[in-house]
């Protein structure tokens, strides 16, 4: 049998904070923050490395509203590491290594990398890394022989680009007298350097207060445990460029998880790193 609780129960509607004289308008708080000692946060929250919370959906969604989520291991090292790929280039203020191809590639592969990484253009390189062309939706919008290679159907006239250094305020300029979503951002010798999208100028009107690397790109950490894969998972998360790694355990306070914190860091010195949890204090 059942027992009913005599007590009552309370929900959000029925509590009211009574308000008390301020001095303080609110466009003047801050609720900014440090998630490590080189990574700040404009909101104190960050996203579980749960694998019924964070993947790179989460990721990207607690970057822009400037907080971090912390992507979880519960998948192969492979990945995770497409996932930190994935939400380093959900958007950048210059994309640093865009996805490119070469001329002699199928047009299937870039409708697939279209399609994989939600992108609307891929650069066109030869050998040396010169631009030679782009492709895009519009050039896909009514092709029908996907095998033939990318050089057949990609814009390779009047292409418009950008010199090494041009800032985003530049770039919208450029980007809106020519009418176009993607400007290409070359060097002297013609070899592609980066990539600037309308997407990502208007992004940085449309979230503000987005949690940013310095070259643009959205933050994500990602959690390693203190198994046998805890090097080589590493790793290939430096590699994808993620910024924090997270050594995630129930007891952080352990020999397992101190050893791997000793590792990470000497491995890998410039990378942020947090380990927990830690619920005892050692006096």
């Amino acid at each position: 049998m059942s027992i009913i609780r005599p007590e009552h129960g309370l929900t959000f509607d029925d509590v009211l904070l009574v308000p008390q004289h301020s001095t303080v308008h609110p466009r003047d708080v801050s609720t900014a923050t440090r998630f490590t000692r080189g990574i700040s946060l404009q909101i104190p929250f960050v996203s579980a490395a749960m694998d019924t919370v964070t993947e790179s959906e989460m990721a990207i969604a607690m970057a822009r509203a400037g907080g971090i989520g912390v992507l979880h291991k519960n998948m192969s090292i492979e990945r995770q590491a497409s996932e930190v790929d994935r939400v380093k280039r959900s958007e950048s203020g210059m994309i640093l290594n865009p996805i490119t191809l070469g001329p002699d590639r199928p047009v299937r592969e870039a409708a697939g990398l279209m399609a994989r990484f939600k992108i609307s253009g891929v650069p066109i390189v030869d050998g040396q890394g010169r631009l030679i062309g782009i492709i895009t939706n519009r050039d896909l919008q009514f092709e029908q022989n996907l095998d033939q290679p990318v050089s057949q159907a990609m814009t390779h006239e009047n292409l418009v680009t950008a010199p090494v250094g041009t800032d985003l305020d530049d770039a919208e300029r450029i980007l809106a007298k020519h009418r176009i979503e993607k400007l290409p951002v070359v060097d002297r010798d013609g070899v592609l350097r980066g990539l600037i999208t309308v997407k990502d100028i208007f992004k940085r009107k449309q979230y503000p207060n987005a949690n940013k690397d310095e070259h643009g790109r959205l933050r994500v950490a990602a959690a390693v445990g203190a198994g046998p894969d805890v090097r080589d998972r590493a790793k290939a998360l430096v590699d994808a460029n993620v910024d924090v790694i997270v050594v995630d355990s129930a007891h952080g306070h352990s020999e397992g998880v101190l050893r791997t914190v000793d590792m990470l860091r000497d491995a890998h010195p410039a990378v942020q790193l947090v380990a927990g949890n830690v619920a005892t204090e050692d006096v």
